[in-house]
This record gives C-alpha cells, structure tokens and sequence, in this order.
C-alpha cells in the first residue's frame, strides 16, 4: 500500500462518499474490460522482499528510519515496524537469463543495505518470521513512523473493537493477546507480480491459488514466534489473527476475513474486485478527487484510486491488482503465500517455480482447477503451513481415472509440478541453464526433505540438546542463519547445529 496517506480523523460522511466512489471505479473498471483497453501481452515479472534488521546478538533493531536514510534509495521503503524494510526490484522480462540478473541485482541491493545498516549496528536478515521476537517487540510504539499505518491500525482496532487474541497450535501451543496490528509485522515475505491480459488473468490467478500449499511446503521458513515452535509457516494463521476486524460473535456468523485464501475459483479479475466491495467495509475512506466515469468519457486511463486503496486492505494470499503505466492501465496477480529467505539462491528458486508452474497450469487444457475443488485447495495450504515439507495434500490423479487421492507434497512436487515448471519455463523462453539450476534447487530441497523452517528447527533443538536456554537457543539459530544466509549456498546444503 504505498498510498500517500495523512493522518486525521475518518467521520461518517467519509465513509459513505468512499462507498459511492468505490462503486463508480467498479463501474469503470467493468466498463475498461468490456472496451479491452488494458495493456498488451509484455510477460512483465516483478518482486518485493520484505527484510529485517538485526544486531549481531540476533535480537531485531528498531532503526529502519535511520537505516533508511543512510540507504537514501527509492528501491527502498518502510514497512509495518521499525524493525522492518522492504526492497522493491524493478520489473523484469521473463525470458533468457532473467533469474541470474534478478539474483545479481538483489545480491547487490542487499549488500549494500547491510552495509548501511552496518554504520548503525544492524544487520539484514531474510526470513519468515524472526526467531528472536518477543511480544514486547511488537507493539504500537515500534510501528514505523508513517500515516498510513497509524490510520490502518487506528481502523483496525476501532472495527474489532477488543484486543486481538493469537493462538497458534502446532508443535507448541502459543494463546496471547495484542492490543493493535504490530504483530503482524513479524511476517517478512517475497511478494511476486506477473503482469497478463484480463483474458488470461483467471487461468493464471486459479493456478496459483492452486499452488499455494506447494510453494509453501517448499519454502516454509518460519517456524518460530514468541519462542514457541508452532507450524512450519507460521505467517498465514499469525497475519489472519493479527488484522482481523471480526470479534468472535462475527467470526461464529461466518463473516470472512480480511486476510483469505478465498473460497472459490473465478472466471474474472472483476470477480474478485466486486467481492472486495461485497464483503470487506472500508478501513482507509479516503477519497481521490478523480471522477473515473468521466476520465473513460474523455477517453483517458482511471487511476481508481478508491478501489486500488481498498484492495490493499483486503489481504488475499494471490491479490488482483490494478495499475496504470505510461498512461495504459494493466492488471497483475500478485502472489503473497512465500516468506523471505533464506538465501537469494533459495529466493530466485521459489520464482523460477512459481512462474514456470503457473505458466504451465494454466496452458493446460484440462487446468487442475476443473479437477480439484476449491476447498481441497484451501485445505492443502492449511496443512502446508502445519506440516511444510512433509505435508500431504488432495491432488487429482493422472490418466483417465479421474477423481482425487491423497499425495506426499515433495512427491508431488517432484513427480508432477517441477516437470510442469520446466515446461512453463521454457515456454517463457527460459534459458536451460537457468531453468535447470534453480529448478535443480527445488528439487534438492524435496530429496533432501529439507527447507528453512526445518533447518531452523533442527538447529534450534541441537542447541537445546547442547544445555543452552530457550531463549540463547533461539538467537544462536537466529546468529547462524543469518551468517549462512550472507554466505549465500541454497539452505538445503546448509550444516545443522552451530559450527
């Protein structure tokens, strides 16, 4: 969301008038389908990585302003906490030896940050949630220094109107409460953007929502909060409970949340726009002075300022997004389901797959989604953040049976999904060099059985089994995956343990 927000008081009246506007961009926004005025083909890729700073103790540092500064490149934003950053890489053909430049330019972005993070005692770390965390770590007064974010946590409290309550079962059990949203700054992920046509918009969103558990069971790297081992990737149940406006009385009624994975497949980008007005009220009414009805009639490109806002307040796994570039308005998925880390390698391995399955699921001509229900879908990504790699998902056979049956995911992943990538990749015109290498990382992880929640795991207990404390346990994890992570070797050769 990086609207220009300022802070101040939202009254009844705005929501009403941001209600109105919010319909008249829907309207033009059906209407700029309808007439086919969006951008060509361009095969458009981009990528976001949210980051956190360190000491060298491991322990998280409350400076990104002041790292920010020192950075003093736009390639570089705030995010939610202090503790946090986000790098934001330029968009990107997909074609030729786009993932050696993409992990060129990330490597050197990275450097650089940790070099300026450097002058101030910090360090930058890529990974899902940071181990060392502690709830005192995570409340308002360490929120960043922005508008918007005081304004969206300020609406968010207001609309539960009651403390949030997290609790997480997994391999421990974590119940606390939150008095606003700055747990949800804890979840540091790789946002990935793909650029297509509306025609080709439902296929490609499908096949990702379709995915989801299985870039999850591979890149699962967060397995850690408040001390508590929980599930493997701990982001999605944390993000869920930490933004949601609902009491429990509303959660009973079935309202949906604001963070989803959603409930059925679409046949349109609209589909999940008009659902974004449907079910979600406004929690930054802010209004633009754009009429987009009257910027169509003058033949112009609406910048739907109102619906752009509110869409970032409705946190779908795989978001629609709406853009304008050079005066051509654009639709992209963005997929939200990975977390940062470990290693730049391991981050361009999770791209690479990405884009070359979904490339290849939606070319097909029976997509998986006419084969497998949507709440099979759902229920893969729910046991793909409890159980990682060693996750069992529905899937549906192969051949003429027909039907679904129960699969090992790395099984999956490496019988039927990498095959699937490969071919997409080369249908994106991938060079086979790159292709093979970073797939080749995707498929050691599914041999080996290893991604970085369970390094992180066994790490951790290796330290307790060697008498050190919970606490010194977590932030000698936290030392090591950080000096690994610099050294920069894919996580599944990384040594358990410390060296």
């Amino acid at each position: 969301m990086g609207e220009k927000v300022a802070a101040g008081q939202v009254d009844l009246s705005d929501r009403q008038r941001y209600r109105d506007k919010l319909r008249r961009c829907l309207t033009g926004l059906e209407r700029l389908l309808a007439e086919r005025r969006f951008d060509r083909p361009k095969n458009l890729m981009g990528l976001e990585i949210e980051l956190n700073l360190v000491g060298a103790d491991g322990m998280p540092k409350m400076l990104n302003g002041q790292v920010l500064e020192r950075i003093a490149s736009r390639d570089f934003q705030t995010e939610l906490a202090m503790f946090n950053l986000e790098v934001n890489i330029a968009p990107h053909r997909l074609e030729g030896r786009v993932f050696d430049r993409l992990a060129e330019e990330i490597r050197t972005s990275l450097a650089y940050a940790d070099r300026k993070a450097g002058e101030l005692d910090a360090g930058i770390a890529m990974i899902g949630i940071l181990p060392t965390l502690d709830r005192d770590d995570l409340v308002s007064s360490n929120l960043s220094d922005v508008d918007r974010y005081a304004l969206l946590n300020d609406q968010i409290v207001a609309a539960r109107g009651e403390d949030f309550h997290l609790e997480i079962d997994g391999v421990e059990r974590l119940s606390c409460t939150s008095k606003s949203i700055a747990p949800e700054a804890a979840c540091t992920s790789v946002q990935l953007h793909l650029q297509v046509t509306p025609e080709r918009f439902a296929g490609v969103w499908n096949a990702a929502q379709a995915v989801t558990a299985a870039q999850i069971a591979v890149g699962a790297n967060a397995p850690f909060l408040f001390g508590r081992e929980l599930w493997r990737e701990s982001r999605p149940p944390l993000f869920q409970q930490s933004t949601d406006t609902r009491p429990p009385e509303l959660q009973a009624q079935g309202v949906r949340p604001r963070t989803w994975f959603g409930e059925r497949w679409v046949t349109s980008a609209y589909d999940l726009f008009e659902e974004n007005l449907r079910y979600y009220p406004a929690l930054l009414p802010i209004c633009d002075d754009e009429d987009p009805l009257d910027v169509l009639d003058a033949g112009g490109a609406p910048s739907l300022a109102e619906l752009v806002l509110h869409n970032g307040t409705v946190y779908r796994w795989n978001r629609p997004v709406y853009g304008v570039a050079d005066g051509v308005p654009h639709l992209r998925v963005e997929n939200r389901v990975l977390p940062a880390g470990p290693t730049v390698t391991d981050v361009i391995a999770n791209t690479a797959f990405y884009y070359g399955v979904v490339r290849a699921l939606a070319d097909e001509p029976r997509p998986v989604w006419t084969r497998l229900p949507f709440e099979a879908a759902a229920a893969n990504f729910d046991a793909a953040c409890r159980y990682g790699i060693d996750a069992r998902f529905t899937w549906p056979r192969r051949g003429r049976l027909g039907g679904t049956t129960e699969v090992d995911a790395a099984a999956l992943v490496r019988d039927e999904l990498l095959p699937l990538a490969e071919a997409g990749l080369e249908a994106w015109g991938i060079e086979p060099a790159d292709r093979d290498f970073y797939l080749g990382v995707i498929d050691e992880r599914c041999r080996r059985r290893v991604n970085g929640a369970s390094w992180q795991a066994a790490t951790f207990h290796r330290a307790l089994e060697a008498g050190m404390s919970r606490e010194a346990a977590l932030a000698a994890t936290t030392r090591r995956y950080v000096e690994l992570m610099h050294k920069g070797d894919p996580v599944h050769l990384w040594p358990v343990g410390r060296p």
